[in-house]
Parts: C-alpha cells; structure tokens; sequence
C-alpha cells in the first residue's frame, strides 16, 4: 500500500470557522503573539495567556470538521496516509484520520511547567492553581517560540517514507515545519493544495499545484488519485 503524507496548516482549518494563526500586521485575535505565544509572555502575565487558550478552546468545541478534513480521512481506504499538521485543533481526529503528528501541539491538552512529559486531556477552562501532580502550574500544551519542536524529528522520519507527499493550508514559509518538504526522497510527487500557491511548478520536480482552498481542493485530489 503506498504510503501518503499530508503536511497540513491554518488553510485548512480556516473553512471551519478557525481563525489563522495571525493577521497581515502580525496581531493574533487583537495581541503581539510574543505576549500570548512566548514563554516570556506566560511568565509576564500569565493569566491573560490562560485566557487567551482558554477562548481558542472555547471556539474549537464549537466548529466542526470541513470537506478537506473528511477527504483525507477517505484516504485511507486506499492509502497508508499519516498527517503531519501544524494546527493544534484536533479536526483531523474527529474528521476520522488515524495518525497525526501535532507538531505545535494541541489545544484539547495542557502539561506541566516544571515536566514537560505531564500532558493532560484538558476541555475545560485552565486557571492559575490548576497544578499537575509535581504541584506546578499547569500551561497549553501548545510550542510558543523559542521553545523547541518535539515532535520534529517524528515529522521527518514519517516524511522521508512519503511515496507521495500532499501540502494543503500551508504557505511552507514558517521554519521548522517548511523544512520537511526537504526530507521527500528524489521525485516523490506533491501535490500543493492552496488559494494563493507560494511556490510555483518549477519550484520542485513532480510538483502538481491546485489552485483552490481545501475543501474543493480535495475534492480534485481525490478524483486525481482515483
């Protein structure tokens, strides 16, 4: 069964109701991104992040998965697929696709300050003296910058296996993640699935753009594959 790796963004979650990650002047729901997505800004002041994460929860218990995520949940009738996804919602999961990678971690889960491996299924609002079992606060388990990618180099052993390699929602630009395409083995055929493509035919060898937003996107993907 050849083997499918579906490099996944904000694209694809945005016909959810799921705002991208930021706005054109760098703002993210009206704040810096340093001040709610940074181990500095947690330490300044963390009950506005805590708010912050606990409103994109708030939000994500109430959209539901769009065509893009069913369609590549239909892929595995055919196609060993895993998902690598640079969102931290879990539309991927409840759209029914069985191995996902989170490499920014994921909203539905919060862990320890003091013990990164203390992660908790979490769906509720997190507060400051909400503490883990080393009695230290709780925080999302979300990568802010400046802290490293776990989930990294999982991404691209699971890339380097792609017999095919599909990118919907993702402009490829943000690093570390824009680096897995890198990993592919010689010729593997990709499929860029996005409105505004960043990159053009020339930019890979066996390239396929398809100029749309995900949900129609995947629709012609599907038919190509067939």
């Amino acid at each position: 069964m050849k083997k499918i790796v579906v490099l996944t963004g904000a694209g694809i979650s945005a016909e959810s109701g799921i705002q991208t990650f930021r706005d054109a002047n760098g703002l993210w729901e009206g704040h810096d991104v340093m001040e709610v997505a940074s181990p500095e800004g947690f330490a300044a002041n963390p009950e506005l992040v805590l708010d912050f994460y606990n409103q994109r929860r708030k939000q994500l218990l109430e959209v539901v998965p769009n065509k893009a995520h069913y369609n590549l949940s239909k892929l595995e009738k055919y196609f060993d697929v895993e998902i690598v996804t640079q969102n931290v919602d879990d539309l991927h999961e409840r759209s029914g696709s069985s191995k996902i990678t989170h490499l920014h971690g994921e909203l539905l889960k919060v862990r320890s300050s003091a013990d990164e491996n203390i992660i908790l299924d979490w769906k509720k609002d997190l507060i400051l003296g909400d503490l883990c079992i080393k009695n230290s606060q709780l925080r999302p388990h979300i990568v802010w910058f400046g802290e490293m990618v776990p989930m990294l180099d999982l991404a691209i052993e699971i890339t380097r296996k792609a017999d095919l390699l599909i990118i919907i929602g993702t402009s490829m630009q943000v690093y570390p993640a824009a680096s897995l395409i890198d990993f592919v083995k010689p010729n593997t055929p990709i499929y860029f699935i996005d409105p505004k493509p960043s990159v053009s035919e020339t930019s890979f060898n066996n390239l396929t753009i398809i100029k749309d937003i995900a949900s129609s996107g995947t629709d012609k993907l599907l038919e190509l594959l067939s």
